[in-house]
């Protein structure tokens, strides 16, 4: 592994410490609170089918709302991570899930797509303000607990599972004009934020900059092993954001079936990462993440094929193998760049957790475009590369901490 000229080696990690029973109710609290800000970016893709249905919208017009809640999150979530590497902004938690939520909720109250595009632009801006403040307080809180990273994000897996849900249960019943209605998670997850902060502070868990459970005075930056996860994490994105706007359409398509075939579809992507996620943490505690990690994305390969190239209802059960796929690393990418950058743990959880994952949606534009000068099918092809293109990508990582 790349190491800097002259640079003494790098001690071994400490020791990971499973969280006391104090830390249990904060988590709890801080995962419930993260599937509350993860119910909008799902809801995003959700409402792509009723954008085409009720709006006439093409696919590329349709997945340009997806490129617009993607496109300033990408952008500002690591600058949001910079400045928690210099000070604790616990108030973000409650501010940005309102504004995320509030994005979304206005998405169908104007008919005008330049209106559209704006709301779902700074519901963008809310998630992207959540993420790294609340991954440096969900690690503060965890001990360094790679199974309990894992329920703190296995909380923004079950916002996104439920998220086609919410907005079927709400848009199918009042149409577009009825997503107003979406708010009120955000409103129940600023409660809960609020909650967690309280709980944290009242057993001194939120410890100033440089305190975390692994930070210490021989911890180097790895900024080159870094690039490479964040490289990894960019295709497992475009790969997820993908299958996430257009599944609904594409098994609506290939199955002969409806709006609930699609609809289902998308919560089995979205249920089977909850499951995964949780997987992801165990496993690595017991094989190590990179090598789970690893095996994931040579997974992802076959599973997307599956997806691809499979016809009829057994296309379902390669739906759920992407799923696991995609969302066994996904906790171990937040820990894995965290300690690539012990320096720096908010720019490395607004990477991993925001940029990378954003930056998915610019490639949604694309994909509509070839959709609609050829087909679904056609434009869903390319995906099954890119896992394989990140598998290569994380040959080349160690784990951090050991030359």
């Amino acid at each position: 592994m790349h190491k800097p000229s002259g640079a003494s080696p790098r001690s071994a990690p400490p020791r990971r410490t499973p969280p006391t029973a104090q830390a249990t109710r904060p988590l709890t609290l801080l995962a419930l609170s993260h599937a509350c800000v993860d119910v909008y970016q799902g809801a995003v893709a959700a409402l792509v089918p009723f954008f085409v249905s009720e709006r006439a919208y093409s696919y590329a017009a349709a997945s340009g709302i997806v490129l617009a809640a993607s496109l300033l999150s990408s952008v500002v979530q690591p600058l949001f991570g910079a400045l928690t590497d210099k000070w604790a902004l616990p108030w973000l938690l409650p501010v940005s899930t309102v504004v995320g939520g509030a994005g979304v909720a206005l998405a169908g109250v104007s008919g005008n797509y330049a209106v559209t595009l704006l709301v779902v632009a700074v519901s963008g801006i809310g998630v992207a303000a959540y993420h790294p403040e609340a991954a440096r307080v969900a690690r503060q809180a965890s001990r360094g607990s790679h199974t309990a990273m894992s329920w703190f994000s296995l909380g923004g897996n079950v916002g996104f599972a439920t998220a086609p849900l919410l907005v079927s249960a709400v848009v199918a019943t009042g149409g577009l004009r009825a997503s107003p209605l979406l708010v009120v998670p955000a409103l129940a997850g600023a409660v809960l934020c609020g909650a967690a902060l309280r709980g944290l502070r009242a057993r001194d868990a939120v410890a100033p900059k440089g305190a975390g459970p692994d930070a210490g005075p021989a911890a180097e930056d790895d900024w080159p092993s870094f690039l490479k996860l964040s490289g990894a994490v960019i295709c497992r994105s475009i790969v997820f954001t993908g299958l996430s706007t257009f599944i609904a359409l594409y098994v609506r398509e290939r199955t002969g079936g409806g709006e609930v075939a699609g609809t289902v579809a998308l919560f089995v992507l979205y249920l089977g990462g909850a499951v995964g996620t949780v997987a992801g943490g165990r496993l690595a505690a017991r094989y190590g993440r990179l090598p789970v990690v690893r095996w994931s994305y040579a997974l992802t390969v076959l599973a997307v094929a599956g997806v691809v190239l499979v016809p009829g209802s057994l296309l379902y059960v390669f739906v759920v193998l992407t799923s696991a796929g995609l969302y066994v690393p996904f906790s171990l990418h937040i820990t894995l760049g965290q300690d690539y950058l012990p320096r720096r743990m908010g720019t490395a959880s607004g990477v991993t957790l925001g940029l990378t994952v954003s930056i998915g949606g610019l490639a949604s534009p694309l994909i509509g475009t070839v959709a609609d000068a050829a087909s679904l099918r056609t434009a869903l092809a390319p995906l099954i590369a890119l896992p394989a293109l990140g598998w290569l990508l994380l040959r080349t990582l160690c784990e951090p901490g050991v030359s």
